[in-house]
């Protein structure tokens, strides 16, 4: 089988690093919705050419965090309400699914890191803030999927956060009461895990608790909506 040409892999080997290098900026939020990004400045801070620029700008097109504007070009994509429910409703069934199939796989030490990471939800209750918590929450069910066996899915959910946090800075700074909430569907989906139950209840425990959170910002920002259970279609 004939090698790969080097300068193929090394164009795609830069590719990946710009890629990678602006997806951590727009999460970071050193990119804000908006941001112009122009390919030969991109290039030029990243000590590279504008083609694996331009093909990572592609990639990031298609997970939804740059928009293409014609006759501007690409820009960081704009906050938008609807893009949050769409990704929360995809998160719901992807995460779901990934931490179901990862429980089998936890070890003991993943759980105690579990548990630990919630009793730091729950003491960082009584002076709250809205982005340690949403932090925080991020490391304790990235405990729970990080051992998802479908690498496909566990990329899936993994990029569905990072589109998360840049849609929105944290769901908590809006409803602050859902936080108490989350913490005890956090014990919950904990003692199921750890009962070792079946893990169609894991996957509907882990999916309801998504789907809580963006019901409850929905009821918070637009109260004239009632979201069903994603995947699911509302009675007419």
């Amino acid at each position: 089988m004939a090698r790969e040409p080097v300068n193929e892999t090394a164009a795609r080997s830069k590719s990946q690093h710009a890629y990678h290098s602006l997806k951590e900026r727009i999460a970071a939020e050193e990119l804000t919705p908006g941001h112009r990004l122009v390919l030969a400045s991109v290039a030029n801070e990243l000590g590279m050419s504008v083609v694996p620029v331009r093909e990572a700008i592609r990639r990031l097109e298609a997970e939804g965090l740059v928009t293409f504007e014609r006759n501007v070009g690409a820009r960081v994509s704009m906050i938008d309400d609807s893009q949050y429910r769409h990704s929360m409703e995809t998160l719901a069934i992807l995460e779901g699914a990934a931490t179901a199939l990862a429980a089998r796989h936890l070890t003991a030490d993943d759980v105690r890191q579990a548990r630990e990471l919630n009793r730091r939800l729950i003491a960082s209750l009584e002076h709250f803030d809205p982005r340690l918590f949403t932090s925080l929450n991020h490391r304790f069910h990235s405990v729970l999927f990080a051992a998802c066996p479908n690498p496909r899915m566990l990329a899936l959910v993994e990029s569905e956060w990072v589109r998360l946090g840049h849609l929105r800075d944290s769901t908590f700074s809006f409803v602050p009461g859902r936080a108490q909430e989350s913490v005890r569907e956090h014990e919950i989906l904990l003692g199921l895990i750890e009962a070792g139950a079946p893990l169609a209840d894991i996957e509907r425990a882990a999916r309801s608790h998504r789907s809580a959170t963006l019901a409850a910002y929905l009821s918070h920002e637009h109260p004239d909506e009632a979201p069903g259970e994603p995947g699911v279609p509302t009675a007419p």
